[in-house]
């Protein structure tokens, strides 16, 4: 009977039904969109203005992006909805962030990459952030270094270092983006992360991972055992 019902009606109120019926999981990203959307001028399909949305701006990591006067050249999107999807992508943003009266405890690669997975994959350019951890690996903050193509005759490890050393860090895990989105460690990487670590031996900061961040994925060079086995 959901499916005969489903089948007989009008595209563009099938989202709507689906999600009640089906649940999110089984909507497309441009029918999510959709809802979010909403309906604009009669016959104007919101299916087809949000598929739209996802081409022009490159998906969702693209539309993070997109300056507000691009957003609205596009036919059926004004003002409002422009700023409905804003609002839409910094819920989901904010949903994926730990709740600030909670510190995050970092186990494992995953844990870091998580921290700052939503926000650094959609960077358009590289940047270097640094999270700082006290004696139990519980996050104190993270920090951003470095914007910019990251190489060793740019990073200055003291930098990297300034603020884990002004806030008694125990340890850090750097993390940087590749927009690219090819997470594949470069030499470079390689290299830096040989350089920070060696430095936070001197410094009695231990270097817990250097992670690559790129779209939704994310390498960790402790795990490839790249840049940490020098001594």
């Amino acid at each position: 009977m959901t499916s005969f019902a489903l089948r007989e009606m009008p595209a563009e109120l099938l989202p709507r039904r689906r999600i009640e019926w089906l649940g999110p999981g089984a909507l497309t990203t441009s029918e999510l969109l959709s809802l979010v959307i909403g309906s604009g001028r009669p016959g104007e399909n919101a299916i087809r203005v949000a598929e739209t949305v996802l081409v022009e701006s490159g998906g969702l990591h693209g539309l993070r992006n997109m300056p507000d006067s691009e957003l609205q050249k596009i036919a059926g999107i004004g003002p409002a909805k422009a700023a409905q999807i804003r609002a839409a992508l910094e819920l989901g943003r904010r949903f994926i962030e730990p709740p600030r009266n909670i510190r995050p405890q970092i186990r494992s690669p995953a844990d870091a990459a998580n921290l700052v997975l939503v926000e650094m994959s959609a960077l358009e350019k590289e940047e270097l952030r640094v999270v700082l951890l006290d004696t139990k690996n519980f996050v104190k903050r993270v920090v951003t270094v470095y914007h910019g193509n990251l190489n060793t005759a740019v990073v200055r490890v003291g930098e990297v270092f300034r603020d884990a050393v002004r806030d008694l860090a125990a340890s850090i895990v750097a993390v940087h983006n590749h927009p690219s989105l090819d997470v594949s460690p470069s030499p470079e990487d390689v290299r830096v992360t040989e350089q920070l670590v060696e430095a936070g031996k001197l410094l009695d900061i231990e270097v817990l991972d250097h992670i690559i961040i790129g779209g939704s994925r994310y390498v960790s060079l402790k795990e490839r055992g790249l840049g940490f086995s020098r001594i």
